[in-house]
């Protein structure tokens, strides 16, 4: 039986053996890039609660997991501020920052390169009004992006190939890795590791979401373009890798 053989698949993975590496801009001593994309004076800032502060309930690790799974239907019910400064901090929050300099964050990263920024698609939040915000992580705050066009929930759905929980959600997870920060250090080689560290972050989302009674489905299928236009990412060094709907069961 003939087999698909990804030509494509087998020159990346070739191509980023170490064995046809050259030096990274790291040891040629170039410019370290910025930590995070830091919020501008013109943003307008919502400031999340502290994470200390947060009344979410505790739950077992075992029984979390056990529990996980992709869900795509979800109620009307709303998430609070806290909850969702909750599934923030457990996918992406900084705990400290470190002379290196890098970021020691609550989910692991090659080399602490961290190179997610995540946006959110907020449908039906408590105290937010609909529409795409960035998670500042380093700052622990929500910057606005657009909260004035039309439509918004209807276009990140058909930029996800239409599936329709991506508008039905509470709350859409968008992670869009700056490239450079992790290509930086490692070099091509990095590529392969922002997308495994895209499924650490992920996977702290499913387990975090079993502590507020809610669902969460990962998403890979997206018209890469399309959503990258949305967010105003150019593609090339800013692109999205993972999208995760979550809402209330």
């Amino acid at each position: 039986m003939q087999r698909f053989r990804s030509v494509i698949g087998r020159n990346f993975m070739e191509a980023t053996k170490y064995k046809n590496l050259g030096d990274s801009d790291q040891v040629k001593e170039l410019p370290q890039p910025p930590l995070a994309k830091a919020p501008l004076p013109t943003d307008t800032i919502i400031t999340l609660p502290d994470p200390d502060t947060l009344d979410i309930p505790n739950i077992d690790l075992l029984k979390a997991i056990n529990e996980r799974k992709s869900m795509r239907k979800y109620t009307h019910t709303p998430l609070t501020l806290d909850e969702l400064t909750f599934l923030l901090w457990t996918t992406q929050g900084v705990k400290q920052v470190i002379s290196r300099p890098a970021t020691v964050r609550t989910v692991p990263s090659a080399g602490s390169r961290h190179p997610f920024e995540t946006y959110l698609l907020v449908n039906n939040v408590q105290g937010l009004k609909p529409g795409v915000y960035r998670y500042a992580a380093i700052e622990h705050v929500l910057v606005e992006v657009d909260t004035e066009s039309d439509g918004l929930a209807d276009k990140f759905t058909a930029a996800c190939y239409g599936q329709p929980f991506v508008g039905s959600s509470a709350v859409t997870f968008i992670w869009a890795a700056d490239a450079y920060r992790t290509e930086w250090r490692y070099g091509e080689r990095g590529y392969r590791y922002m997308h495994l560290d895209a499924g650490h972050v992920c996977q702290n989302l499913y387990l975090a979401v079993e502590a507020i009674d809610a669902g969460a489905c990962g998403i890979a299928a997206f018209y890469d373009d399309t959503i990258n236009d949305l967010l105003k990412l150019d593609g090339i060094n800013d692109f999205v890798v993972y999208v995760c709907t979550v809402g209330k069961k």
